[in-house]
């Protein structure tokens, strides 16, 4: 099967509506009404998982082969679980595919799945990486979930990550720089508790944040980055993506920082612009220090955006019918309710 297109591009919702209806796309259970994005497909948990000792990639074999080398046991998730933090997980999603000759596909952790930091990963049959998914790739899709911070409580249909489908080549259109705000208001930003309770994912403002989070207060533009702990900061520019492309945040050259920023990188079409209803959107960071103390300046440079064209205009843009982070400044997850 191949998919006709007429240029090189991300593919927009109303693509991937048309390979979910061909087959190209297909799942355990039905589609929710909601889970084909701007220009991006949620992918849900099934109801099986397994802890495990050891990630892993792999390589020449089947995921399920690979998962019976370092299976620890076997999870029901059907009546919900609770994954704690610092443990391994793989779990089966309920999606599978057969894509067309000419599309090859990526993952990434959702928004509210970074900002909780849960290290999230998906793993196909066979796969050399994780998160790329092979041209003509046909088979199951499996993800490995590590949280950090927080205990999480899942179930079936929780989502977690995120599928962005390409036809050829798409060029880079643009790299922006992205720095940091370290003088936006009395908060510029929070660090995650290391002894919190958990987190249930379905449960949208449904946490005090104040159980969960220490707010990090304005002092002369620099933040201290203590080792092994995880911050919610906020971009020092505003976001936008314009109505015919997307973009990926990724991280910077190790070199020029001890840390790690944004686990969840993709902004689809729409994202604060004024045809979304949303101008004046902050990209959140999601930062995690590595062994080495590290003094972080306002404005500095801690990732980058990567703008890609889309294959054509999406009939829906990033914030139609509402969203929890359009127009968003300094912002946690939608688990937890409004500071203040």
């Amino acid at each position: 099967m191949t998919f006709d297109i007429l240029k090189a591009g991300i593919l927009p919702c109303q693509s991937i509506e048309t390979l979910i209806a061909t087959g190209a796309i297909t799942s355990q259970t039905p589609f929710d009404a909601d889970q084909v994005q701007p220009a991006s497909l949620d992918l849900r948990l099934s109801d099986r998982a397994w802890r495990v000792r050891a990630s892993f990639l792999p390589g020449q074999r089947l995921v399920a082969d690979r998962i019976a080398d370092v299976s620890m046991h076997p999870i029901d998730l059907s009546g919900g679980y609770v994954l704690e933090k610092g443990c391994v997980y793989i779990a089966e999603l309920q999606e599978r595919l057969s894509l067309p000759k000419g599309l090859i596909a990526r993952a990434n952790p959702k928004s509210s799945t970074g900002r909780v930091d849960v290290f999230v990963r998906l793993l196909t049959d066979r796969g050399a990486s994780f998160d790329d998914v092979a041209e003509g790739y046909e088979g199951p899709l499996y993800m490995e979930i590590a949280p950090q911070t927080f205990s999480i409580l899942v179930r079936p249909g929780t989502r977690l990550n995120q599928l962005r489908l390409k036809a050829g080549e798409p060029p880079k259109l643009e790299t922006r720089s992205v720095g940091v705000d370290l003088r936006g208001g009395d908060i510029v930003g929070f660090r995650g508790r290391r002894h919190a309770g958990v987190v249930d994912l379905e449960n949208i403002d449904g946490h005090d944040p104040r159980d969960y989070w220490e707010p990090l207060t304005l002092r002369r533009g620099e933040l201290l980055l203590d080792p092994g702990e995880f911050y919610i900061l906020a971009s020092s520019d505003e976001v936008e993506i314009p109505v015919d492309q997307a973009a990926e945040m990724t991280p910077i050259d190790p070199s020029v920082g001890e840390f790690r920023v944004h686990y969840a990188g993709f902004f689809d079409p729409g994202f604060g612009t004024d045809e979304a209803h949303g101008a004046g959107s902050k990209g959140v960071l999601e930062v995690r220090t590595h062994d080495t103390p590290f003094l972080l300046e306002h404005g500095q440079i801690v990732a980058r955006l990567v703008y890609e064209p889309l294959t054509e205009r999406p009939t829906r843009l990033y914030g139609e019918g509402g969203s929890h982070y359009q127009r968003q400044g300094l912002k946690l997850s939608k688990h937890f309710k409004v500071w203040g």
